[in-house]
């Protein structure tokens, strides 16, 4: 028996408001507890070539996580946009992930190498949720 496309419509929607749940919650982490712990996440180079501080890159990807968070709960109709944004967007920040998993340094709930490591693995992961909450098949 096959699912409805009703109910795969239902399942990506119900996936669409829990990436953006997790969105919603980096973002919110980024802008206040964990903003100084994530300033150690973002790489030199990445000052150099944006022109701002770590703590200005940090606000920013903060502010664009709410951003994404709400495009994805306020414009379904524009979901496969905003979904390829935010893949776009993860794929943006994982030279961060690997840079604080060579550097060996702790950021909020990633004080392990194990725990860095594993947050490389879920880069990947997020960035097929986004798509696939967002394309379908």
């Amino acid at each position: 028996m096959s699912s409805s496309p009703a109910r795969g419509d239902a399942v990506r929607a119900a996936a669409r408001w829990a990436l953006a749940g997790v969105l919603a919650a980096a973002g919110a982490s980024h802008l206040s507890w964990g903003r100084r712990g994530y300033r150690i996440v973002v790489p030199d180079w990445a000052t150099r070539l944006t022109r701002l501080d770590k703590d200005a890159i940090v606000v920013a990807s903060g502010a664009a996580e709410l951003m994404l968070a709400g495009a994805l709960v306020a414009l379904p109709r524009e979901q496969r946009s905003i979904g390829g944004l935010v893949a776009a967007f993860l794929v943006a920040v994982f030279p961060g992930n690997i840079h604080q998993w060579q550097t060996g340094r702790p950021a909020p709930m990633l004080r392990t190498d194990r725990a860095r490591f594993m947050r490389l693995l879920l880069q990947p992961l997020l960035v097929v949720w986004a798509w696939r909450s967002t394309h379908g098949k």
